[in-house]
């Protein structure tokens, strides 16, 4: 079958899902092919807001498995396939522009293979996200026509009319073309408050069926999608976002509310925000209240709404992450509950705490408070009523030893345990994060230098359940020991934790782990 769009202008790609699985079939990924877009649905809903003729083609939407590669990893052999559409049934000729977001290097060699099939009949091909803003030569060495390095959306509409022969070169912005010369920004980013609306029949599109819990409640389907700011105020080594200059943008609730609604129309019951750093409201005078009036907004509208990231500890206290000696880290209750706070139906499904290093290696973390007051913001979330939590901690920090992750451990079964005495309901789930070397990031160029990197395939080190990297004092195998080991605290109700990490080694299962710092 050959997908034909019959469209003149411009046709955008959303990549197959990828499979990592080993002799068994258990997967290291948690493969869900059906999660709410958002990336096209901002992209989509600009270009028409542009005058731009779009076609949507997602690739997840279909069983065709083809494996395009293996790897060895701890003497595994474990196998790469994409999981979706055939790549091939796209007819490189049907648009006259194509268009590809990669948002994770995990998905590269995915990308790449959808990349040079659709360039081989020399229809241009434009290539944005966080992998090709990181690595552009990958991409540019591969087929692609244009790198965007402009992640507001600023760049789009010049860049769109000089490909389509409607504009000149002279206007573009935020672009690496394919004979390597970069226009360099010079157009103000683009803030969230002003990305066109998306139409209904965009949002419609873009709406899934899963999510982190296995089965989604089936009253809470469809699923939406949300990016109500961009960038963050923090300046963490390990991410990526303060390197996309555009600083700390956010909507205002009335504009969150038009996207909202937009949601609705199209069906959705739920709704997934995927703000970079949502509580970096709270660095304004009114920001509080803004957060108050978007999680009122949100029930008001009767949906239920998951965090995977964005949702700082810090910011949720009386000091609003300020950091100073006099700064107050109570849990700043009404906020907290009006973020949390679950009825059944309407309100706060899930969240991501960034925990990273409750304990041992904070101070790698500028974000995180002291180990007691953090539980008592812990605490005082599971406190809401919030049926799910994933707390993810990050281990492989290169001083991590044996004594730091038992020491690690234990705080995690002593937080699990105060929390389930709260709520006994609770699926709080233990999320032990490896060390990926993003790539544009200060501490995976760090890590690169060090030598302490041993696997250079994006299947593995661009993973968090691939341990790649040695420690000073452990090997990758033994972090990744560490890993079973500490996804066993909690509970694994939840698609968080991939298949692999549901079933254990033998030797987990035996307890002979208990052993390895003593």
């Amino acid at each position: 079958m050959t997908i034909a769009t019959d469209c003149p202008a411009i046709g955008l790609v959303e990549l197959p899902q990828l499979k990592l699985s080993d002799p068994d079939g258990n997967d290291f990924y948690s493969l869900r092919k059906f999660e709410p877009i958002i990336s096209k649905q901002v992209l989509i809903s600009n270009l028409q807001a542009g005058g731009f003729q779009t076609k949507f083609i997602n690739l997840r939407d279909g069983d065709y498995i083809e494996n395009y590669g293996k790897v060895t990893w701890r003497g595994i052999e474990l196998t790469k396939n994409y999981v979706g559409l055939d790549i091939k049934s796209v007819d490189p000729e049907s648009c006259e522009v194509w268009c590809i977001t990669v948002n994770f290097t995990l998905y590269r060699e995915i990308a790449l293979m959808l990349l040079q099939h659709l360039a081989s009949k020399g229809k241009p091909v434009v290539v944005g996200g966080s992998d090709p803003f990181a690595a552009p030569e990958v991409y540019l060495g591969n087929g692609a026509a244009v790198v965007v390095k402009d992640k507001s959306g600023s760049a789009n509409w010049p860049l769109f009319n000089y490909l389509l022969g409607k504009g000149s070169k002279e206007e573009l912005s935020g672009v690496i073309l394919a004979d390597g010369t970069e226009y360099r920004r010079n157009k103000t980013p683009l803030h969230p408050e002003e990305w066109p609306l998306p139409s209904v029949e965009v949002a419609r599109e873009c709406l899934g069926t899963q999510y982190w819990m296995d089965p989604f409640p089936e009253e809470l389907k469809p699923i939406g999608a949300i990016f109500p700011d961009m960038g963050c105020d923090r300046h963490c080594d390990f991410c990526q976002t303060p390197t996309y200059g555009t600083g700390y943008r956010r909507m205002s609730p009335k504009r969150v509310m038009e996207w909202l609604d937009v949601l609705c129309e199209a069906g959705a019951k739920s709704v997934v925000s995927l703000s970079d750093q949502f509580l970096g409201r709270t660095i304004f005078p009114e920001g509080r209240q803004e957060i108050l009036e978007i999680m009122q907004g949100v029930r008001d509208r009767n949906l239920a709404v998951l965090w995977p990231n964005g949702l700082e500890l810090r910011k949720m206290t009386l000091g609003r992450g300020h950091s100073g000696k006099k700064e107050d880290l109570t849990p700043d209750e009404e906020l907290i509950h009006a973020i949390y706070d679950w009825d059944g139906r309407k309100g706060t499904l899930a969240g991501y705490l960034p925990a990273e290093r409750p304990i041992f290696g904070r101070e790698s973390y500028a974000k995180l408070v002291p180990w007691q007051q953090h539980k008592r913001i812990v605490r005082t979330i599971v406190g809401t009523g919030v049926p799910m939590i994933s707390y993810g901690v990050i281990i492989g920090l290169p001083d991590d030893d044996n004594e730091a992750l038992l020491r690690l451990e234990e705080a995690l079964w002593e937080v699990y345990e105060e929390v389930k005495a709260i709520n006994p309901s609770i699926i709080f789930q233990i999320s032990p994060f490896v060390i990926s070397p993003i790539l544009g990031t200060p501490q995976g160029e760090i890590i690169r230098k060090s030598g302490l990197l041993q696997f250079d395939d994006p299947a593995l080190f661009a993973g968090f359940w691939t341990a790649s990297v040695n420690t000073k004092y452990l090997s990758y195998e033994e972090v990744s020991d560490w890993q079973f080991r500490l996804a066993r605290v909690g509970d694994s109700k939840n698609l968080q934790i991939p298949q692999r990490f549901r079933t254990l080694p033998d030797e987990a299962k035996n307890g002979e782990q208990a052993e390895v710092a003593a």
